[in-house]
């Protein structure tokens, strides 16, 4: 993603990696992905773009995978999310680890929602 990336895609990054950020801090966020708070205001400006290793855990945390990210910056339709009922139903028969990572996912979202409508924090 070097220089030939348009205006929209830089936009749309910019969105993605403050959605990824949630509610933490500059100087945390960047901590966690091992950079610093500065790196991550340059990427939330759309002035630099991340380096594979960090747009992948950005994605990743922003509910993306690597290929649904890239198509969304390009433009492209990403996969429609799952019905609720297909969705309950996996989560009935997924392993305790992988539903232990969807609660946690689930619980921090709710949590950064809380936060930034005022009502906690």
């Amino acid at each position: 993603m070097a220089d030939t990336v348009d205006a929209e895609a830089k936009k749309k990054l910019s969105e993605v990696v403050k959605l990824a950020r949630g509610s933490m801090s500059l100087t945390a966020f960047g901590k966690l992905l091992g950079v610093s708070a500065a790196s991550v205001l340059y990427w939330e400006k759309g002035q630099v773009i991340p380096d594979t290793k960090n747009l992948t855990q950005i994605a990743t945390r922003a509910g993306f995978t690597m290929e649904e990210l890239m198509a969304h910056l390009e433009g492209k339709p990403v996969q429609e999310p799952l019905d609720t009922n297909e969705l309950l139903k996996k989560i009935q028969c997924m392993p305790l680890s992988d539903l232990a990572v969807i609660v946690r996912a689930g619980m921090e979202r709710l949590a950064a929602a809380a936060v930034a409508s005022g009502k906690y924090g």
